[in-house]
């Protein structure tokens, strides 16, 4: 199992403080640092541009990996998309990798001036040129991009997905899937339904190479849950009224039952551990992707949990730091 970190950078100072965050992830042995894409604040991310900062990050950091989940493939051009990427994966040494999906916002969708309701057409085709450009293959007549990629670029491609039919999707294309923190719009808790998808994506794959799943979760250490709730409430009550005003969660619950449908794990790092050893996509997973989003830590108690999930936590289900 790989360990990664991702940031949605938010928070005051949000982007100095999330590239300290990195170069502290690859201090502590992280296998790789994700960044999420986001154009309008009220999607959960203050980050547009993920290539220009991940080159900044290349530059700062020895030997962590570095990708998106995801970049929002429909709102860039993909020949353009695969120079960025390549121009930091030169620049980095080969330590790239690039998750991909359609975004959420249909705001945002108007504004870059594209049909919301293509967006899984627009997510395919985008996707396709996108791989063939990082395979250095041509995408026009005689025109490969520039600088090639420093290697293959097969399986370092991910895609987000949020259905059974769309994890079936990815494993016939190749790519590495993707799950998020939690899926919303479901009573049944997230790893249950998560676990269906990623069984059907295994079920499918049919190539050569080993199929990768990221699994990405809610995860906040401290010394007790009452600090890690202090860290994170405000943030959590903040994503809470998006979900509700937008209908995706519903009005009057408790924070706990918020955080249950933010499928949270937080508290002691004993409590975490426990917790995740019953986590159902797990055992499957080739790639825990912690994040604390929706909770915006301050940046003291951000870095004493990335220590936490590195020295202990992750530890305990299986990883080993290289």
């Amino acid at each position: 199992m790989r360990l990664g970190f991702l940031t949605h950078v938010q928070g005051e100072n949000a982007y100095r403080n999330a590239q300290e965050l990195f170069v502290t992830a690859d201090e502590l042995g992280f296998d790789v640092g994700w960044v999420a894409q986001h154009h309008e604040p009220l999607q959960g991310g203050g980050l547009s541009s993920p290539w220009t900062f991940l080159a900044y990050a290349a530059a700062r950091t020895r030997r962590i990996r570095l990708s998106t989940a995801i970049t929002i493939v429909p709102l860039e051009h993909p020949i353009r998309l695969a120079e960025d990427v390549s121009v930091v994966d030169t620049l980095s040494g080969g330590r790239v990798e690039i998750g991909v999906g359609s975004g959420s916002g249909p705001a945002e969708y108007k504004v870059f001036g594209k049909d919301f309701e293509q967006k899984r057409e627009l997510t395919t085709s985008g996707l396709h040129i996108l791989r063939a450009a990082l395979n250095g293959e041509e995408v026009g007549q005689g025109f490969k991009i520039q600088p090639p990629p420093v290697s293959d670029f097969t399986d370092r491609i991910w895609q987000g997905i949020f259905s059974e039919a769309g994890a079936r999707y990815t494993a016939q294309e190749g790519s590495n899937l993707l799950l998020n923190r939690a899926t919303y719009g479901y009573e049944e808790d997230t790893d249950v339904i998560q676990r269906v998808w990623a069984d059907a994506f295994l079920e499918t794959w049919a190539h050569e190479r080993t199929p990768r799943i990221g699994l990405s979760r809610f995860v906040f250490p401290a010394k007790d849950r009452k600090e890690a709730l202090r860290q994170i409430e405000d943030g959590l009550n903040n994503a809470t009224a998006g979900f509700v005003q937008r209908g995706t969660f519903p009005a009057g619950q408790s924070t706990e039952e918020y955080l249950r449908r933010f499928h949270a794990f937080y508290g002691h790092p004993d409590e975490i551990i426990e917790a995740l050893q019953k986590e159902k996509v797990l055992p499957v997973a080739t790639d825990l992707i912690t994040q604390f989003n929706p909770g915006i830590p301050d940046f003291d108690a951000a870095v004493n949990a990335l220590r936490l999930i590195a020295t202990e936590i992750a530890p305990a289900l299986g990883w080993k730091a290289q």
